[in-house]
């Protein structure tokens, strides 16, 4: 990185800022992947969608069930036989228990269990997709809080080195009072730009804890957790256009998703349509029957035996509800398709915003670099005149700021370059810890 960037940089940050743990991306991206509770709950998800994607549950595999009837009574009853004998019996007991394993199997439903099963199949692939898109907008928070993190730092450190300097005006002050050569006036009006400055430095650690929090909060780990981040922002200064737009058309999370969105409508509609056709089911089992009664012509029987069976079903009319069914099923296949239309749109838009954003920062990052060296020129200038009382106080105070108000902007343009290439990298589904 460059020399000016790295003298301000390097400037009297806090011995306390030194002696905490240096957290790298590479560390805060896996503590995120690790950890992040949206990360886990994106991937059980996508465990669900597995579990759900099966033959059983698109309902093309039969169903075996043992089967237990059991029924017992004790009746008073009396029976008049044919020849006008009457027969009865207090407390008369009977008996019926029929026990076996039963077998059920849709065979045909007009192929409605074949687009379940694509449905299933392809909305495990759209939990794959959402589960990326979710990585992604955490590393990409990640990134983003991170490099924030590293651009407070170096905000912090330019404040550092104006309070130094203004330390040395305060006894410069000071000393030419002591000698007669300055009023007390001078001397008061370097005390408050310096208290002026330590306010600002306050202010810009309270921001720096706050956001420390945030990234904590990311990584799914204690809020209060102390470290550091380096002290440069690298950002990569070739990105292609024409290559970011492709690969995300290819890549983009989102628009994975709004493709298989599509795919599952047309599959609704094959599903919807396969109401039309008959549906045929088999049905097969071995039965053991026994049976007692007190009473009756036949006290005591018992079976057993294979029991099997075919039941068909064609719809004829179900009062218009099926071309009703068709139709929405095709309104949401239309939906689908502009849905789809909206998002590679949108997703173009954003490239372009975002490259823009990219070019014209990388062409401010040059233009603050050169304001920086300047502006530290100048102050260094001043500084000496000052010292020997060729130039005023406001002349003094005026370059000082004017360096910090270039390293500031100086920063602010890296933080918000890499904040381009993030955002498109995230969009062309890229990002990663290169």
């Amino acid at each position: 990185m460059q020399k000016t960037l790295k003298y301000i940089i390097l400037l009297l940050l806090s011995s306390q800022v030194y002696a905490q743990e240096v957290l790298t991306l590479e560390d805060a991206v896996k503590i995120a992947l690790e950890n992040n509770y949206d990360i886990k709950i994106a991937k059980n998800n996508v465990k669900i969608d597995e579990t759900n994607n099966s033959l059983a549950n698109a309902g093309i595999l039969p169903s075996l069930n043992a089967t237990l009837n059991n029924n017992n009574s004790h009746l008073n009853t009396s029976q008049t036989q044919s020849d006008g004998s009457v027969k009865s019996a207090d407390n008369a007991k009977n008996f019926n228990l029929v026990y076996g394993v039963s077998l059920d199997w849709t065979v045909f439903d007009g192929l409605k269990m074949f687009a379940r099963k694509q449905q299933l199949a392809t909305l495990e692939q759209q939990g794959k997709a959402q589960l990326q898109a979710s990585i992604l907008q955490k590393i990409g928070a990640v990134y983003t809080t991170y490099y924030d993190l590293v651009q407070q730092q170096q905000v912090m450190a330019s404040i550092d080195s104006a309070i130094v300097i203004s330390n040395q005006r305060v006894t410069t002050a000071q000393n030419r009072f002591t000698i007669g050569k300055a009023s007390k006036l001078e001397v008061l009006n370097a005390q408050v730009d310096i208290n002026s400055d330590k306010s600002l430095l306050l202010s810009q650690q309270e921001y720096y804890k706050n956001t420390k929090i945030k990234l904590n909060e990311l990584l799914a780990r204690s809020v209060l957790t102390e470290f550091k981040v380096v002290q440069e922002i690298d950002f990569e200064q070739n990105l292609n256009y024409d290559e970011l737009k492709t690969t995300a058309a290819n890549q983009n999370p989102q628009l994975q998703a709004q493709i298989l969105s599509k795919k599952l409508a047309n599959l609704n509609l094959k599903y919807v349509k396969g109401n039309r056709y008959p549906t045929v089911r088999l049905s097969s089992g071995y039965n053991f029957n026994r049976s007692e009664a007190s009473l009756g012509f036949i006290t005591q029987s018992s079976s057993q035996g294979f029991v099997y069976g075919v039941n068909a079903t064609l719809p004829i009319f179900n009062g218009f509800l099926q071309n009703k069914n068709e139709k929405v099923a095709k309104y949401q296949v239309e939906n689908a398709t502009y849905l789809l239309e909206q998002q590679k749109v949108n997703l173009e838009s954003q490239i372009a915003s975002l490259f823009t954003s990219y070019q014209t920062n990388m062409e401010l990052v040059k233009t603050e670099e050169d304001n920086v060296a300047i502006a530290k020129q100048n102050l260094d200038i001043t500084l000496s005149k000052y010292k020997i009382g060729t130039i005023t106080t406001i002349e003094f105070r005026t370059a000082q700021q004017n360096f910090i108000e270039a390293a500031l902007r100086y920063s602010n343009a890296q933080y918000l370059t890499k904040l381009s290439e993030i955002n498109l990298k995230e969009l062309a589904g890229t990002l990663t810890l290169n």
